[in-house]
């Protein structure tokens, strides 16, 4: 199998099919379910409603191409990016660099790479915070990726999920799952 360079990458046409490039290998999931997409879309709103009233920075839904390592040719698309508003210059025709905050969506065909593999590169590209939402167990995992352990807290139901990287954020799991 012949590996692409992320330049290479970039010449493809654009889709709206999810797409990565891993270690210059394109990745290409079926498009997730609907119960994934309905919490992608709620979260993301209230997340962009949030940032532009504080002007924190931008908020951006997948698919997007996050650049995080050019010379490894590894390029992801997490579900929802937050970019503070210090480090937009990072944002260009794509995200060249670590977002400060992620969101994956956990699915049956996702969740065990998110939390292992993904969770491994935020870690090592320098992500501030990730979040993991689980819809089935209706849980929000606030993730603070560090090479000395993570900082980990899980939210449920009614409870305002908190953020380091989003200050004052305080929605309860129940309004963003809804």
């Amino acid at each position: 199998m012949s590996r692409l360079t992320v330049k290479e990458y970039f010449t493809y046409p654009e889709t709206m099919r999810p797409m990565e490039l891993v270690y210059g290998i394109v990745r290409e999931p079926p498009a997730p379910r609907y119960g994934h997409q309905s919490a992608v879309t709620r979260l993301g709103a209230l997340m962009y409603a949030y940032v532009e009233q504080h002007a924190l920075g931008k908020v951006c839904v997948s698919p997007i191409d996050v650049v995080l390592d050019e010379p490894a040719a590894l390029v992801i698309q997490p579900d929802i990016v937050f970019v503070a508003a210090d480090r937009l210059a990072i944002i260009r025709d794509r995200i060249w660099g670590a977002p400060d905050l992620v969101v994956e969506v956990l699915s049956p065909r996702t969740a065990r790479r998110d939390r292992t593999t993904k969770l491994g590169w935020y870690r090592q590209y320098g992500v501030r915070e990730c979040w993991l939402v689980d819809v089935t167990q209706r849980a929000i995992e606030v993730i603070q990726p560090a090479a000395t352990g993570d900082r980990c807290t899980t939210f449920t139901e009614d409870e305002p999920v908190h953020s380091l990287v989003l200050p004052d954020w305080n929605v309860p799991v129940t309004s963003l799952l809804d």
